[in-house]
């Protein structure tokens, strides 16, 4: 499938700090409209926005109980991790994007944040890099801000059956069996059951 997305232009900066900070901020409210593909796709009424899902990782990444892990750094890196959607939106697989190019896209616009509207700040330098460490999944925090990630979308799966009456069961498949860190693992399977139970109680 060939992706019909059109991209708005990136940002020409101004050289007036000021407002091309308050440039990123506007830009930033695209977040808390813009819909999440997958549940689109999938026909959801009133599906939830890109905010909605980076707001509420960062507080489940408040609940980790790993003490290797930085917790601050992950509720960050939760909270930026999709930031990048706000100039390209949530570019889902079956658009026909290959992941190298959604990646270039992607660091554009980070660049251009970063760069045009925030002139390398100090805060902006501290964003790209939460940002670029989750992409590469090196670090322990970053894999586990990705099983948030998973486990997250799984929990609005799971509401939105309870809700529409629906059966959302791919993107189940597509994020419990990945889960490594011990905790999330346990979390959920914690919803599988609880999936499990809503489907007896339903017959």
């Amino acid at each position: 499938m060939e992706s019909t997305r059109i991209f708005p232009p990136l940002y020409k900066s101004t050289e007036n700090a000021a407002k091309d900070r308050l440039a990123f901020i506007h830009v930033l409210e695209r977040l808390k409209t813009q819909k999440r593909t997958g549940w689109v796709n999938h026909k959801i009424p009133n599906a939830e926005s890109i905010s909605d899902h980076m707001y509420r990782m960062a507080v489940m990444a408040m609940l980790c109980e790993d003490n290797a892990l930085d917790m601050s750094k992950c509720v960050m890196m939760a909270v930026v991790h999709d930031l990048a959607e706000a100039q390209v939106g949530d570019i889902a697989p079956r658009e026909g994007i290959p992941k190298a190019e959604k990646h270039k896209l992607e660091a554009e616009a980070m660049h251009n944040f970063v760069h045009d509207m925030l002139h390398n700040s100090p805060a902006a330098q501290k964003i790209f890099e939460l940002w670029q460490e989750y992409e590469d999944g090196t670090s322990a925090e970053a894999r586990f801000v990705k099983d948030l990630d998973r486990f997250e979308m799984a929990s609005q799966a799971l509401e939105y059956e309870r809700r529409h009456a629906t059966d959302l069961q791919p993107f189940f498949e597509s994020s419990i069996p990945k889960l490594q860190h011990q905790q999330i693992q346990g979390w959920g399977q914690d919803l599988l059951l609880e999936r499990d139970q809503n489907l007896l109680e339903e017959k």
